[in-house]
């Protein structure tokens, strides 16, 4: 199961990549800050890799992208004088909205042969077995109260 999700979401990941950089001249990478930036402004990179689960050089060079396009701005945290909070600039805004229609209409692709009540499903068990990733995650093989647990 792990494999087919991993199938599945690389595939989409891949397609989606190479048409937004086609039709945006930006990545995956790059439309998945803008989407989170979209919902939680002023957050710091460290945030960003928390809750996408992306790698700090991945972020750190996406951001930089969106940068130099003017999409996102870094505003120093007065709270940590170490770190930057970002956000997304009125031209990361039409940027994210223009990509957002794509991204609705790939979806639709997608799922279009599915029931509502199946997509409800479906989404309700994603989000079942995300909530279960840091235990799978944390998961020590050689810790025997783990496994008698399983």
């Amino acid at each position: 199961m792990p494999a087919l999700v991993t199938f599945l979401a690389n595939k989409l990941s891949s397609g989606a990549s190479a048409c937004y950089r086609k039709n945006f001249d930006v990545g995956v990478v790059e439309w998945r800050l803008l989407a989170l930036l979209k919902v939680e402004q002023n957050i710091t990179a460290n945030r960003m890799c928390q809750v996408i689960g992306l790698d700090k050089a991945a972020v750190s060079r996406a951001l930089k992208l969106l940068s130099e396009r003017g999409s996102v701005s870094f505003i120093k945290d007065v709270k940590d004088g170490r770190s930057s909070l970002i956000c997304l600039t009125e031209e990361g805004e039409i940027l994210h909205d223009k990509i957002l229609q794509v991204a609705l209409k790939r979806e639709a692709l997608l799922t279009g042969d599915l029931e509502p009540e199946e997509l409800d499903t479906l989404i309700r068990l994603l989000l079942k077995l995300n909530s279960k990733v840091a235990l799978v995650n944390a998961f020590d093989p050689n810790d025997r109260s783990l496994n008698d647990a399983v």
